[in-house]
C-alpha cells in the first residue's frame, strides 16, 4: 500500500509543479468551447434545443480528461527510455501495485485537469443546474479518468517508443470522442451511428457528467455507473498484467 501512495503522491507533485502543462492542457477544451459553443451555439438554440454551451460544456470536461489520462502513459515510455523505469521495477515491490498507483496517480491527475476544465467552462459561459449533484459529477470523472488511464498504461506497456503515440490519439482517442454524445444529442441519429455510440464508453461517462450537472441523463444514472465500474475494472486489470510483463 505504501508503494502505491509513493506514486500517486509522485504523478500528484508532477502536476503541480508543470503549470505549463494545466495550462497547456486547457488549450484544446478553450478552443473547442469557443468555435463550437458559440459558433454552432447561435443554431443550436435557433432549433429549439436550448442553450450549446450547456450541452457541449460536459462533453470539453470529458475531452480534457480523456487526453489527460491517455498521455499518461506516455510517461511509461519516457521513464522506459531514460532508465527511470527500471529504478521503478527493482524495488521489492509487487509490478501489480506499481501499476495500480500508476494508475491511480494519473487517474487523479486527470481528474484535477477535469476540474480545471470545468472551472474554465463556468467563466465561458456553463451553468450548472443542480449543484447538489456536482459530488456525484466528481465521482464520475475518477471513474472516467480511470477507465482512460487504464488505457493509456496498456498503451504505454506496449509501445517500445514515442512514434507510435500519435497513431493511438488518431485512431483511438479522437474517434471514440467524436463518436460519443459529447459533440452532439443521442436523439435522431441514423441507426449505424446510435449503435457505435451506444458501443462506445465515452457515451456513458459523458451521460455521466452531463445528467449530474443538469439533473437529466440519457440513460439511467445506474446504467452510466455500472458501465464505467465495469470497464475501469476490466482495463485496470489489463493495464495492470501487461505492464507487469514489460521486459527492460
Amino acid at each position: 500500500m505504501r508503494a502505491i501512495y509513493v506514486l500517486c503522491i509522485r504523478q500528484l507533485k508532477r502536476y503541480v509543479r508543470s503549470p505549463a502543462r494545466i495550462i497547456g492542457s486547457l488549450g484544446q477544451p478553450l478552443i473547442f468551447l469557443l468555435a463550437l459553443g458559440f459558433g454552432i451555439g447561435a443554431i443550436f438554440k435557433r432549433a429549439g434545443a436550448g442553450n450549446y454551451i450547456d450541452f457541449i460544456a460536459p462533453g470539453i470536461v470529458a475531452m480534457a480528461i480523456m487526453f489527460t489520462a491517455v498521455f499518461s502513459g506516455i510517461e511509461i515510455i519516457w521513464d522506459r527510455q531514460f532508465g527511470f523505469l527500471k529504478e521503478t521495477l527493482v524495488a521489492p515491490v509487487s509490478r501489480f501495485e506499481i501499476a495500480f498507483g500508476r494508475v491511480l496517480g494519473g487517474a487523479l491527475v486527470a481528474m484535477l485537469q477535469g476540474v480545471a476544465a470545468f472551472i474554465l467552462c463556468l467563466v465561458i459561459g456553463f451553468r450548472v443546474h443542480n449543484w447538489l449533484l456536482v459530488p456525484v459529477a466528481l465521482v464520475f470523472m475518477f471513474l472516467f479518468s480511470l477507465l482512460f488511464t487504464s488505457i493509456g498504461t496498456a498503451i504505454g506497456s506496449v509501445l517500445q517508443d514515442m512514434q507510435g503515440f500519435p497513431l493511438v490519439m488518431n485512431f483511438l482517442v479522437m474517434p471514440l470522442f467524436f463518436f460519443s454524445d459529447a459533440l452532439f444529442p443521442l436523439q435522431d441519429l441514423p441507426k449505424f451511428m446510435a449503435g457505435a455510440l451506444l458501443l462506445n464508453p465515452v457515451t456513458y461517462g459523458v451521460d455521466g457528467i452531463r445528467g449530474s450537472f443538469s439533473s437529466a441523463f440519457a440513460f439511467h444514472m445506474a446504467t452510466d455507473f455500472g458501465v464505467l465500474v465495469v470497464l475501469s475494472a476490466i482495463l485496470l486489470a489489463i493495464g495492470s498484467y501487461l505492464f507487469s510483463k514489460i521486459q527492460l
